[in-house]
């Protein structure tokens, strides 16, 4: 898509004329104002240009390149754009959220961003999961280390209601059957492949009307643990898979956690299904 909306000074034009300039007139106009999506379009010319060098469809230097060549013409990203926080839900809120979502009408969607919200997963992470990775009469999901972040294994502990959520992703794909019965992924869409992260986008905000985005949710949890909760700040780190402590501390903490985040696990899945507040109910003795 960025390719399609902001390459199009390039379309046309076979990859060894491509040069600088031509580069700067795709990124230029968007530099200050959008540097994230700027950058990134930077990123994929750079790569499709790497291609078609390997090739041996062009040679020199690639135009696209940063170091060394952009990074003279061009603005460093943190001079031009602010580090802004993905937009995240206030976790007071996330019982009521969670109640209007589960009063929907069941879908692969709604189950697909609920599992996320409960496991504090990243949106990869999640929709390109499969059954192999999944536990369910241990409770647990191996991410493999390819998909995350840090490179490394990560297992989820899953609550009661992460489980049940599953299963009733898998009893909709077993009734829709074919190539969606079919399916490794946890979460397929009508053709099989799983679930695109625009079929998240578009649950969020165009039909729950949310300002918020999906990775924001992480925060939301991250928020709650160390507002409401007394687990150790290591946990929920460890929760989200960040790395914690300095490399001497890294090299003595071999274990996860593991047993510890379950309980932790539990706990963020209790909240979520808090009922909604509202006001005192008040018991009548009978006549």
């Amino acid at each position: 898509m960025t390719l399609d909306e902001y390459a199009k000074p390039i379309h046309k034009l076979p990859v060894n004329l491509i040069d600088t300039d031509h580069v700067l007139k795709c990124v230029q106009p968007i530099w200050k104002e959008k540097n994230s999506t700027a950058s990134r379009v930077r990123s994929r010319i750079e790569a499709v240009l790497s291609f078609a060098a390997v090739k041996k469809y062009r040679s020199g230097v690639n135009p696209a390149g940063w170091r060394g060549h952009l990074d003279h013409l061009l603005a460093k990203p943190s001079k031009v754009a602010p580090t802004e926080n993905f937009a995240a839900m206030d976790y007071r809120e996330m019982p009521a959220f969670m109640a209007e979502l589960r009063g929907r009408k069941v879908t692969m969607s709604n189950l697909a961003l609920e599992f996320l919200i409960l496991t504090c997963a990243r949106t990869d992470e999640v929709l390109k999961a499969t059954w192999a990775e999944i536990d369910l009469e241990e409770s647990f999901w191996s991410v493999p280390g390819d998909r995350m972040k840090a490179g490394k294994d990560h297992d989820v502990p899953l609550s009661a209601r992460a489980v049940a959520i599953l299963k009733a992703a898998r009893e909709i794909s077993s009734k829709i059957g074919g190539k969606v019965g079919a399916a490794d992924y946890l979460f397929s869409g009508r053709s099989g492949a799983h679930l695109s992260s625009n079929a998240l986008l578009a649950l969020l905000k165009r039909r729950l009307g949310r300002a918020e985005t999906i990775h924001g949710f992480r925060a939301t949890f991250k928020t709650w643990a160390s507002e409401e909760t007394n687990f150790p700040n290591e946990l929920s780190e460890m929760a989200l898979a960040h790395t914690v402590g300095n490399k001497v501390e890294q090299a003595y903490r071999r274990g996860t956690g593991f047993k510890k985040r379950i309980a932790l696990a539990d706990a963020w899945a209790s909240y979520c299904s808090k009922p909604r507040s509202g006001g005192k109910v008040v018991a009548f003795k009978r006549g």
